[in-house]
This record gives structure tokens, C-alpha cells and sequence, in this order.
């Protein structure tokens, strides 16, 4: 089972047209990581807008510099590979049901705060799967597709990642989170990808070591 969701994770990743599709569920877990810890740091969230290209934003109110703006800004990228390793953790323990359940509280929350039309029917129709997999599947089922999000939340959480970098490349990506965190804290945008791809790749690894090693 943990072998079969690795593969169709890699291929929800890998495969140009499935990505298309699947990369707005990173997108939803990114935004939501923006939003939580601007949350955590003392700021107004206004909302959330989530885009048909799979980019999104997320708006604050706040100090526009300080450590609550640097955190906030760095966490998105990291988002989806932390949650993944999280879920690893719970997959490893055996807690199946707890990875479904944060799934369903972080599509509300993002919902909650979502202000377009295409990010609501992004959020909802993920939450819909979710849903038809957590009511209507066999345990089976449900434990195959948990652990599926798990590993496409790891794999699919590097990816952005080599995409932002090339998007930088061209001058496509000068409102980027590495370039904001290069405006903050003065430290170039390239530090602040290759950051981003050392804890990504750091997550994949230590929760492939907790699936696959016996």
C-alpha cells in the first residue's frame, strides 16, 4: 500500500497534466500555511485568493517588516512538505482517521477565509473527495488515500519549489516569497530557495525513512 501511493503520488507530480490539476491542492495547503502563522504572528488576515494557474495569495494586515512578516512569508513553500511529514508521523502511529480529519479542518479554514469564486470551487471540490473517501470508502480505502495525501503533499511540496527558481530565472517571479524575504531581511533570493528546497527535500527523506524502512 505505502509503495503503491508513492508511485501514484509521483505521477500526480511528474505527469505535466495531472500536475496542472493537483498542483491547486499545494496551493491551498501553501496559502493556508501563510495564513496560519500570520495568524500566530499578531496579524489581520483579510482573506485568501486562490487562482485558476494554480498561483494564490494571501493578505495581512500588520507590520510590513519585523520577524512576524519574515515568518510569514517563509512559511508557504515549506507548508505542504512539513504537512506531509506530520501526516508520516501519524501514518507511522497508525492514526489514519487524524490525517483525515486536519485535512478537513484546513479546507474549512480556507474556505472560511477564501474570497474568489475559483478558490472556493477549488477548496470545495477537494473537500468533496475528501468527503466521499472519509464517509463512503472501506477502512482500506480511506488508509490508502491518506497515505497517498501524505506523500503527495511531500513530492509535491519540492516541485514549486525548482519552478519558482526558473520563474526568478526569467524575471517572472519579482513578487515572489524569496523576493520578499530578500526585501526583508536583505539576504538574497536564492538563499531563501535554496532553503526552501534543503527542509522540502529534508521532509521527503526523513518521511520516506518512516514508510519505507522497517
Amino acid at each position: 500500500m505505502v509503495l503503491v501511493a508513492a508511485a501514484v503520488a509521483l505521477a500526480l507530480v511528474l505527469v505535466r497534466p495531472l500536475w496542472r490539476l493537483t498542483r491547486n491542492v499545494i496551493t491551498i495547503v501553501h496559502e493556508a500555511g501563510h495564513a496560519l502563522v500570520a495568524l500566530l504572528a499578531g496579524r489581520r488576515l483579510s482573506g485568501i485568493r486562490l487562482h485558476s494557474d494554480t498561483s494564490g495569495v494571501t493578505v495581512s494586515r500588520g507590520k510590513p517588516h519585523g520577524p512576524g512578516m519574515v515568518m510569514t512569508a517563509f512559511v508557504g513553500y515549506l507548508s505542504p512538505s512539513l504537512l506531509g511529514l506530520g501526516f508520516a508521523a501519524l501514518l507511522e502511529a497508525d492514526r489514519t482517521g487524524a490525517v483525515l480529519v486536519i485535512c478537513a479542518l484546513l479546507l474549512f479554514g480556507v474556505l472560511v477565509m477564501v474570497r474568489n469564486a475559483y478558490g472556493v470551487l477549488s477548496v470545495v471540490v477537494t473537500g468533496l473527495l475528501l468527503f466521499a473517501v472519509s464517509w463512503f470508502a472501506p477502512d482500506e480505502v480511506q488508509a490508502a488515500f491518506a497515505y497517498l495525501i501524505a506523500w503527495f503533499l511531500l513530492v509535491g511540496g519540492v516541485r514549486p519549489v525548482f519552478e519558482l527558481q526558473r520563474k526568478r530565472r526569467r524575471g517572472r517571479a519579482r513578487d515572489s516569497d524569496a523576493d520578499q524575504l530578500a526585501r526583508l531581511t536583505g539576504a538574497p533570493g536564492i538563499f531563501w530557495v535554496g532553503s526552501f528546497a534543503v527542509i522540502d527535500l529534508g521532509a521527503l527523506a526523513l518521511a520516506s525513512a518512516w514508510l519505507l524502512l522497517p
